[in-house]
């Protein structure tokens, strides 16, 4: 489980997202980053015998991504992210379907899926869910998924795919451009001993639709 200071952390960056007070405070950041850093090394291996194409050595600090945002080209200047994000995937880099884990007072979630994939990949994607349209829609209205996790619909074309018609019955899915289902995970279950068995079970759920994202662009 997680400490409640480390949530605290988080909310206390959401309310004082400066340089100055993120300076005054590094060594709350170092005990919230090592407390979830430790979250992260007991989920790898147990995460590892779920989807084993996932490499039960991989190193907690990998996966753990930077607290620091890059404002270069945004218009929100704000320095810090006001979550921990945690992405579980086979490669040490790169964009590439894997497990996901939202760590944000009120509005954490667990992941799995692929965002926003590249052209040559969305392609091989649709192609695949074109193909075994069966399969997809198995995965999808699995009892267990449709009662915890919800497939993503807001990044998808208006139109039909070139190449697709427009009257597919499944073309819904085929115009999607990211493939990712979540749900939520309430700010109590962070602080129960039983953390980990929960976020394997819902990564267990998710696991199929990853293996057929994964899949579709590695054939």
């Amino acid at each position: 489980m997680l400490k409640k200071e480390t949530l605290n952390f988080i909310k206390n960056v959401a309310e004082n997202n400066n340089r100055e007070w993120f300076a005054a405070n590094k060594e709350v950041y170092e005990n919230a980053k090592a407390d979830v850093l430790e979250l992260v090394a007991r989920i790898i291996p147990e995460l590892a015998k779920v989807d084993p194409m996932l490499p039960a050595e991989m190193d907690p600090k990998k996966c753990l991504l930077r607290i620091y945002r890059d404002v270069r080209f945004s218009k929100n200047k704000d320095p810090y992210k006001n979550n921990f994000g945690i992405w579980f995937s086979t490669k040490k880099g790169g964009n590439e379907p894997g497990y996901y884990l939202h760590i944000q007072p009120e509005k954490s979630f667990i992941a799995g899926g692929y965002w926003m994939p590249d052209a040559p990949h969305l392609k091989l994607i649709r192609q695949e869910i074109d193909y075994n349209i069966g399969d997809f829609k198995e995965i999808i209205n699995g009892k267990d998924f449709k009662k915890n996790f919800k497939l993503g619909v807001d990044n998808a074309l208006k139109n039909a795919p070139k190449g697709y018609d427009p009257a597919d019955p499944n073309i819904k899915f085929l115009k999607l451009k990211s493939f990712e289902a979540t749900t939520k995970i309430d700010d109590e279950e962070f602080l129960k001993p039983n953390l980990v068995n929960k976020l394997i079970s819902s990564f267990k759920t998710v696991q199929p639709l990853v293996a057929f994202l994964r899949n579709a662009i590695e054939q």
